[in-house]
């Protein structure tokens, strides 16, 4: 099956300043994300959930290893292509939303694709298509201060959406939602991992790890392969 990420004995190690002795994070994880997958990352805090996230949302480079997103190895790669891999194949979405509030739905979700230098006839284009992908036509032109709590984190997705990205990354998505609005965007990734999207998702809700096809969870910088669980599909 194709992989659209796949990580190798990936170590990641900050070197703190003083004589403080470095941080191993991450202590040599191997992890293969299947084109298709809808992933749940679990793990008590300081586990190396976030390390990983970053890694895998090419936001950070491991100290040693290797990281293939799409087949190419994002190691080898100086910070400008990095940046242009990350804008085309990734789209992330984070627990406090990460609006700019003087800006539109609209331009919020245009944000991502100005930096990728995209004409802007064709990223606005893009960024309504993704908008109405997550229900927030009639609200394109309001601002973050105008949207509920779950339009906000729509309006996330929508930004996430929009460069149609290979593997989708989720950072507790429904943490700051009451558990109704949170289930109505859980049933928006479902309707989105139907329809092919390979999604990785960081949760501490075992809830919501039972609506992922594979739940990872991570111990001590490590994925904890005997907790490693495959859901049924059916």
């Amino acid at each position: 099956m194709e992989c659209v990420a796949q990580l190798r004995r990936v170590e990641k190690i900050y070197q703190l300043s003083g004589a403080v002795p470095p941080v191993r994070a991450l202590g040599g994880v191997d992890l293969d994300i299947p084109r298709g997958q809808y992933l749940a990352v679990m793990g008590a805090s300081g586990s190396g959930k976030s390390t990983l996230m970053n890694i895998l949302g090419c936001l950070d480079k491991p100290s040693v290893g290797e990281y293939l997103l799409a087949g190419r190895n994002t190691r080898e790669l100086d910070d400008d292509e990095l940046s242009a891999v990350r804008g085309k194949h990734i789209g992330f979405i984070f627990q406090a939303f990460n609006l700019i509030p003087q800006l539109t739905v609209q331009q919020n979700v245009e944000v991502p694709l100005f930096y990728q230098g995209i004409h802007p006839r064709r990223r606005h284009e893009m960024a309504r298509r993704a908008i109405e992908r997550v229900g927030l036509g009639p609200r394109a032109d309001h601002r973050p201060n105008q949207l509920s709590g779950g339009q906000m984190q729509r309006a996330a997705i929508a930004r996430a959406l929009a460069s149609e990205p290979t593997l989708l990354l989720a950072d507790e998505p429904t943490g700051n939602l009451d558990s109704a609005t949170g289930r109505a965007i859980l049933d928006m990734f479902d309707e989105l991992h139907a329809q092919g999207l390979t999604i990785a998702m960081v949760t501490h809700d075992p809830t919501v790890a039972r609506r992922c096809q594979r739940v990872v969870r991570m111990q001590d910088g490590l994925v904890d392969t005997d907790q490693m669980q495959v859901q049924s599909t059916s």
